[in-house]
């Protein structure tokens, strides 16, 4: 029988996209972040990006085992969680923190899997991004240790080879202009990313350009990462030429330092906690790009990427609510009851 006049049942449209094959788009576009932050900060963020994604996948397979389900590591989704958790804590020194360097990597990814995620049912059901979840738990229970910067000093040198790299910990560029230095305000510094600052935020360029792969592939929509990027150029901007105190040594440059890039095209486009309709998602990059700008500049956190990510995950179940669109024929309680 020709297979053309079999009938099946909804849904018609079939995408030969899965899962895994997303998943695994997501994980090219970031090589280039994770090799730069390799290339400058060594072996030992090398080894952090190795413990993380190992860890993330072991927890959640010991989650799918007491709990007697389906084993889903080969979705890829736990690579991603570890894989962005790793970009998101520096490259500690093995002489400094030798624990630390593992330790870090395998608490983050336990919460973000096991209580970011599997236990609101897995992927797609998280209501936060885990990975960011996994951040804030560092942040919180060791905020020396995860918000301290780690800078090679070198120009653009590979430092690979190094087993034991001559590290040492200096404020990042944000935190530079948090208190009122210029320093960090170099365009190409900043794109190139030979900064102190988190393993996968150094290098603004390559962050770009997984993000532009994955607009292409179709995997995330533009509407998210260029309103939030835009958002927090224009509201820069306005706080510098009202006068505020702590914007006005800020400009443009800021938009490539920081997690800015890392957020904007890997974070906060995560399927599960962020809107499907694209009124929702301009609300979604708008109010993303607002708090992390407030934050800068009228908190005491030189960074303010992770939180507005977190805070407007929260908000997603009501964006949704307030922008999908009404189904045909819909008619109000009001107007039902006149008809009647």
């Amino acid at each position: 029988m020709n297979n053309k006049l079999m009938v099946s049942s909804s849904p018609h449209i079939r995408s030969k996209e899965t899962v895994s094959s997303v998943m695994r788009d997501v994980v090219i576009a970031l090589v280039p972040a994770t090799v730069m932050g390799v290339v400058y900060f060594g072996l030992s963020a090398l080894v952090t990006v190795i413990v993380s994604i190992l860890s993330a996948v072991l927890w959640e397979s010991f989650y799918n085992k007491i709990a007697k389900k389906q084993n889903t590591v080969k979705d890829f989704s736990a690579v991603i969680t570890g894989l962005l958790l790793a970009l998101n804590i520096p490259a500690l020194s093995f002489n400094e923190h030798p624990i630390a360097i593992f330790a870090l990597p395998i608490l983050g990814t336990g919460f973000a899997i096991i209580i970011a995620k599997m236990l609101f049912g897995g992927l797609g059901q998280n209501f936060i991004n885990p990975a960011l979840a996994g951040r804030a738990f560092l942040v919180a229970s060791y905020p020396t240790l995860v918000t301290g910067s780690v800078f090679k000093e070198s120009n653009f040198m590979p430092v690979i080879s190094s087993a034991t790299v001559d590290t040492a910990s200096y404020a990042t560029p944000l935190s530079n202009i948090k208190a009122g230095a210029s320093y960090g305000a170099d365009l190409m510094q900043g794109l190139l990313g030979n900064t102190g600052g988190t393993i996968g935020e150094t290098c603004a360029i390559a962050l770009i350009l997984g993000g532009i792969y994955l607009i292409y592939k179709k995997v995330i929509s533009w509407k998210i990462p260029v309103t939030f990027i835009l958002t927090v150029l224009v509201f820069t901007y306005i706080f510098k030429f009202c006068g505020i105190e702590g914007a006005l040594n800020r400009n443009y440059t800021e938009l490539f330092y920081g997690g800015l890039m890392l957020g904007a095209f890997f974070m906060a486009t995560d399927y599960a906690s962020s809107p499907v309709t694209p009124i929702g998602q301009y609300i979604m990059g708008f109010g993303c790009g607002f708090i992390t700008v407030l934050i800068r500049i009228f908190g005491g956190y030189p960074e303010g990427v992770s939180y507005s990510i977190l805070l407007m995950n929260l908000c997603v179940p009501l964006i949704d609510r307030w922008t999908f669109p009404r189904t045909f024929g819909h008619k109000s309680p009001a107007k039902a009851k006149e008809v009647k």
